[in-house]
């Protein structure tokens, strides 16, 4: 789950972390007593869960107090939208920052190396790109640092690292330190990924966290409820907002192929097949062990939600599942709904016969098996 800037940087200071000083607000008039406290030259940014907030005009500098006011009142209820994300967000909330002065700009960030099965820290001097191009264009220009998972990192290995990232002598001395920090609050915090960019090295000789983004673990906001308010916003997709709100598992992938499943696998196991079809996977959708037919009617709605679905695959291998009730709610979403594309259901296990017989007099399309079914749907949207 991502958190806003303002939180990242909120969090990332509580474990010793420089950053620029700043608050966040939805006030106009508060933005300008807040750019005041920095003699007018700040940076305002819009405070949304997007990437290329910046092309998208949600970010701008300003040495004028009146001027920061005055952009943070278009900014906020404005639609934000970017190539990352066409459907665009609402700004809420800005940030309004001091401005700092940039002498150079480098990357650091802490996520999970499941091939190491360790944590590992990214050093790089080009800072202020996407890490992807850098990798890609670069790759000499990353160091990658694992971390032993029972003794941690020492002073020196850090030293090293920094010094084959070519990071300049003079912010050796406050780098170490905050490499130290960002595990430690990699681990304390549940985070599945720590990224500031730019850590900007200013002219006065002060290492700062220009911009950082944190992604913490959902599963352990029970120990994070600081965070509960931002579970909502932290998808950057409106359905895939409209999914958390529902308490449903839902991934929006691009297609136009709507899938249903009941179990993380046999979905995977669905998307893999509809594309071995030829067709385009949608969404991933786990409606959840032991649905009953108002849960599965939501999911149905919520699928198609996505204005490009051209087919629908209900695929269910009913356990503590019913197919029954899975066909219920799939009967009441077609009652209720527009429903306007093919849909094609494949029924298996607990109550399957009865699931399969309310279905018969349907206009759904019935399948013995996973394959099939992947097929009959593909050929039913594209009209083959």
């Amino acid at each position: 789950m991502k958190l806003h800037e303002y939180q990242s940087k909120d969090l990332l200071a509580s474990f010793g972390v420089a950053v620029p000083g700043g608050r966040v607000t939805k006030d106009p008039a508060e933005a300008k007593l807040i750019a005041d406290e920095f003699g007018g030259k700040v940076v305002v940014k819009a405070q949304v869960l997007m990437g290329g907030r910046g092309k998208a005009g949600g970010v701008k500098l300003f040495t004028d107090s009146q001027a920061a006011s005055d952009f943070t009142k278009e900014l906020i209820g404005k639609r934000l939208i970017s190539i990352q994300n066409p459907d665009g967000m609402i700004v809420e909330q800005v940030l309004v920052a001091e401005q700092i002065d940039i002498a150079e700009e480098f990357y650091l960030s802490v996520l999970l190396d499941r091939s190491e099965q360790k944590l590992v820290v990214m050093i790089s001097k080009e800072g202020g790109m996407e890490i992807e191009e850098v990798a890609e264009e670069h790759p000499e220009a990353i160091v990658r640092l694992h971390v032993d998972p029972a003794w941690g990192l020492s002073d020196y290995e850090i030293r090293n690292a920094i010094t084959a990232a070519k990071i300049p002598s003079q912010a050796h001395r406050q780098m170490v330190p905050m490499i130290k920090a960002l595990v430690k609050a990699y681990l304390e915090s549940d985070a599945d990924l720590i990224e500031i960019n730019p850590c900007a090295w200013t002219p006065d000789g002060r290492l700062l966290a220009a911009d950082a983004k944190v992604s913490i673990d959902e599963n352990a906001l029970y120990r994070l409820p600081q965070y509960e308010a931002t579970k909502e916003d932290a998808a950057e997709d409106e359905i895939e907002a409209e999914a958390s709100r529902r308490g449903i598992a839902y991934v929006r992938l691009g297609g136009d192929i709507g899938i249903i499943g009941n179990g993380a696998g046999l979905v995977m196991c669905s998307l893999d097949e509809v594309t071995k079809a030829g067709g385009k996977p949608a969404n991933f959708l786990d409606v959840g062990g032991g649905a009953q037919a108002e849960r599965v009617k939501s999911c149905v709605e919520l699928v198609l939600m996505d204005q490009n679905i051209k087919g629908l695959l209900i695929n269910i291998f009913g356990g503590i599942t019913r197919g029954d009730e899975v066909a219920k709610g799939i009967l009441e979403a077609l009652a209720t709904l527009d429903v306007k594309v093919p849909v094609v259901a494949r029924v298996e296990g607990t109550a399957a016969k009865e699931g399969l017989a309310l279905l018969a007099s349907s206009p759904i399309l019935g399948a013995a098996t996973m394959q099939e079914a992947a097929e009959k749907v593909v050929a039913a949207a594209y009209g083959k």
